[in-house]
């Protein structure tokens, strides 16, 4: 807590409140912090501030501050996609609100904050003015807080979809059945930073909805959107006719065997996307992760000529950024390619790190170009 990392496990609290609550954290050496508690949670304590005050002003504050700090690009693109809260990384633990074309989606992971969601509500009607907000408040880590898995509107009449504008690009969002709050959002400034590549034809892998692919589809010839899920593909496609793009096809597989069997058939694309899902989600998975980008990338590597273009990706904050540009170095030696790194990116300004929690910068995304 000395550090400035806000979370204590259970494991680490000598004593404390039998009921969740917001509550000084103490020490000998007085208050160190003001948190979330919840006696029955591994995560016991997610502090939101670190001097003595009045815990539920100062959470409050915190939530406007973070409202503020995306006002400007909400009035510049207001049927764009943004993060409003992203949780530790704006000192509102356990808080994510998305913010699509007007509408919001709530989720909140603490059964210390999950009272407080009247008083949430007060400050993002009076700073964010949203036509619809829905609880979206299905992820299983709600479990771990004894807390119950649901989905509701909250106010305003919440629509099954909407229509995000992201640069001159439309994409279609299902704030209730879409995965996570309904879209990537992280991915939003790297999937504008492709439309500066040109090529004939280009490879988006893990598509979910066609984002990368939109993206790259007015410079190129060709583009494969390939995901394992035909509902996200059907989405795909509804999403390139709205953009009015005919030269973007879909392909339902399983990402590892389409890689295998497009090297196996000597096939070759100018730009490759690799964006898979969190692979490593706890360190257990760790080793069988690395192996798992390694093989997606060096198979990527494989199917780029010289001058092709590899822009590949790892959500899994326990893939560290060294492991992650470690493993790109062993798939290339593996594929025996020559790789400049163009550019390092990572998620999205309105998703922020913090220094102190290590958690919090999850995003690695590379720009890798064969030579």
């Amino acid at each position: 807590m000395l550090a400035r990392h806000p979370w204590v496990y259970k494991s680490d609290v000598l004593n404390g409140p039998q009921t969740p609550g917001l509550y000084p954290v103490q020490s000998s050496k007085g208050v160190l912090a003001l948190a979330l508690y919840n006696p029955d949670s591994e995560i016991t304590v997610r502090a939101f501030g670190f001097a003595a005050g009045e815990p539920l002003p100062v959470l409050l504050e915190n939530l406007r501050k973070a409202l503020w700090r995306r006002k400007a690009a909400i009035q510049a693109n207001p049927q764009g996609g943004y993060r409003l809260v992203h949780a530790e990384g704006d000192l509102v633990p356990a808080l994510v609100l998305d913010y699509y074309a007007g509408h919001g989606v709530l989720q909140v992971g603490s059964a210390a904050l999950e009272p407080l969601t009247g008083a949430l509500l007060e400050v993002i009607q009076a700073e964010i003015p949203l036509q619809s907000l829905l609880a979206k408040n299905d992820q299983k880590s709600r479990g771990l807080e004894g807390l119950a898995l649901e989905v509701k509107p909250l106010y305003g009449q919440v629509p099954q979809t909407v229509y995000v504008q992201e640069g001159d690009i439309r994409y279609r969002v299902d704030l209730r059945e879409g995965q996570k709050t309904g879209a990537f959002i992280d991915q939003r400034d790297n999937r504008m930073r492709l439309r500066e590549f040109r090529g004939k034809t280009a490879l988006d892998v893990f598509s979910y909805h066609g984002s990368f692919a939109l993206h790259l589809a007015p410079n190129f010839e060709r583009v494969i959107a390939v995901d394992s899920s035909a509902a996200a593909l059907e989405r795909a496609t509804q999403n390139a006719s709205s953009n009015k793009f005919s030269d973007i096809q879909t392909q339902e597989a399983n990402a590892f065997e389409f890689l295998r069997a497009e090297e196996k058939r000597r096939a070759q694309y100018d730009l490759i996307v690799l964006d898979p899902p969190a692979l490593a989600k706890n360190k257990r998975d760790l080793e069988k992760a690395y192996a798992a980008y390694k093989e997606l990338n060096l198979r990527a590597m494989k199917l780029l000529p010289v001058g092709g273009i590899l822009a590949t990706a790892s959500c899994s904050h326990h893939l560290s950024e060294s492991l992650f540009y470690q493993m790109l170095y062993e798939a290339a030696a593996d594929a025996h390619r020559t790789v400049h790194i163009i550019e390092k990116r990572t998620q999205g300004w309105d998703h922020p790190v913090l220094l102190n929690v290590p958690e919090t910068y999850y995003l690695k995304f590379a720009l890798l170009e064969v030579m």
